[in-house]
């Protein structure tokens, strides 16, 4: 027995080497930690419990030039909550993936579903490896892992790209609830010198898939790190708002932040209409203090997204941005809020809009793009969510994009203005040129014929009129703005808590 224990810690210190102590070196020498030291580092100390440690290639003479087969992947906990954990491995054949580590992370993606443990992923590796994946043979039980479906996002998927990541990695992350790309690394679908080989194209791997592409154009990555630890806390922090799987709400936290704080209306947001300003801060100081957690930050930026807490219940914000085309919306800021709705209606997380949107950008640059149907796909996905919805005007809402924001008529428990709000089809300026522009163009005095027709125009836009008549449920204080959300919420959330139906937890997750 003490020589079989003997050998089982033999192989067990041979494992713990990965590819080799000169290969870990390389790893250092670029400023990266090893798999291991990835895993260590998210997770709470001591707790890691490695699974297929003894692993390796099951091609005919690799067996000792594989450890682990290129991943390492178990169970864990952050904060004393139990989560799975896979990472590439990019000392062994460059992280790339043979049939042995495909199995391994099937089955762990498995076991986490079946148990309701969130998965993290940390990507760092070359896609499939060859020759394992050649030929029909090769090919044919190495396709797309269905895993990856999650059974309609089950539980929690939280990739990280802390290497050049191609293949299997970038599917994992686009496939994600969260992705946080490190800085100076690579996520696309085949790297430049597969690229370079089968088509002739020559391009480096930061305009292929660096952070700027997908901050600011493709919206595949949610957050940017500049170095991996800073990428391991984001996806810690990302965790801290979500539910450990689809049947329990997003974690309740003490505030130490009071619900009846009054906010500094005046200073945040200035009364002129024509006057731009950063709604962020707005948003900051209604949520608890130092909670606000933004996600695609560079991307649509007409368009705010994040988690926060109310009254230390998670929230997703949903936010128009005056500082960027006057807050309206196009195709990316759609598609961001598409994504977001969906994510946060398939873990019972609540939302919360504040409105500041002229309209829906338009223009042939916004119609090449399908501006139409991501308009109404916006709203669709909006209509089928069944989270308590709080709604707040701010100081407009214009036409359709009042809808998409969650006016009345899509499932908000509560819409309210601030008195300052102008809700309308369009604005009186926009009105005026579009049905009397002939006959302004042929007036002696343009200029005071526009002020007469204006006169005629000045159809009541304030939020009275809509209070009035009950379309709409109050015009609250400004200042109140945080106190009414809070208590709201708390309403919302009395019956069944923030669950929903999960009607969009089988929505394409990355649209």
């Amino acid at each position: 027995m003490d020589e079989l224990i003997q050998e089982l810690h033999q192989r067990r210190e041979t494992a713990r080497q990965l590819g080799g102590v000169h290969k870990i070196e390389a790893q250092h020498q670029l400023g990266r930690y090893t798999a291991r030291e990835r895993i260590e580092r998210l997770l709470d100390d001591g707790s890691f419990m490695e699974l297929g440690m003894l692993n390796h290639s099951d091609v005919p003479g690799m067996e000792k030039k594989s450890a682990g087969d290129g991943l390492i992947a178990g169970v864990g906990t952050i904060d004393g909550r139990p989560v799975v954990v896979e990472a590439g491995d990019k000392t062994v054949f460059a992280g790339t993936e043979g049939n042995v580590h495909m199995r391994k992370g099937r089955m762990l993606h498995e076991y986490a579903v079946q148990r309701g443990f969130p998965i993290f992923s940390l990507g760092d590796g070359g896609g499939l490896r060859m020759p394992d994946g050649m030929g029909s043979d090769g090919i044919s039980d190495k396709m797309m892992p269905m895993y990856l479906l999650r059974h309609g996002r089950s539980v929690p998927l939280i990739s990280g790209i802390f290497g050049d990541s191609f293949g299997g990695p970038t599917w994992s992350a686009v496939s994600s609830d969260f992705v946080v790309q490190v800085k100076g690394t690579c996520m696309a679908v085949a790297g430049p010198r597969m690229l370079e080989m089968a088509t002739g194209e020559n391009i480096s791997a930061e305009d292929l898939g660096g952070w700027k592409l997908h901050a600011e154009v493709t919206g595949q990555a949610d957050a940017f790190a500049t170095d991996e630890d800073e990428a391991l806390e984001q996806m810690r922090r990302f965790f801290r708002c979500m539910p450990s799987n689809a049947d329990e709400e997003p974690p309740l936290v003490r505030s130490e932040d009071s619900p009846e704080r009054l906010i500094d209306a005046d200073a945040l947001v200035p009364t002129r209409r024509n006057r731009a300003y950063d709604m962020k801060k707005l948003v900051r100081a209604v949520v608890d203090e130092g909670s606000f957690f933004e996600l695609k930050p560079f991307y649509g930026r007409a368009l705010i997204t994040g988690l926060a807490r109310l009254g230390g219940r998670v929230v997703g914000v949903v936010a128009n941005q005056p500082l960027v085309n006057a807050g309206a919306a196009g195709p990316d800021e759609s598609d961001k809020a598409i994504e977001f709705i969906c994510l946060c209606d398939s873990y019972h997380i609540p939302l919360v809009f504040l409105h500041d949107i002229p309209g829906f950008r338009v223009g042939s640059a916004a119609e090449q793009k399908k501006m139409a149907t991501k308009i109404m796909v916006w709203n669709q996905a909006l209509a089928w969510s069944t989270v308590p919805k709080l709604s707040v005007v701010i100081r407009k809402s214009i036409g359709a994009a009042y809808g998409n924001m969650c006016g009345p008529g899509m499932g908000a428990d509560f819409v309210v203005a601030w008195p300052t709000a102008e809700i309308s089809f369009t604005g009186p300026e926009v009105g005026v040129n579009v049905v009397y522009g002939r006959e302004l163009s042929q007036a002696n005095d343009p200029a005071a014929k526009r002020q007469e027709l204006l006169d005629q125009w000045a159809f009541d836009s304030s939020p009275y009129k809509a209070a009035g008549k009950h379309l709409i449920d109050d015009v609250i204080d400004p200042r109140e703005t945080r106190k009414f959300l809070c208590k709201s919420l708390e309403l919302a959330c009395r019956k069944n808590g923030s669950k929903s139906q999960r009607l969009l937890a089988n929505w394409p997750t990355g649209y």
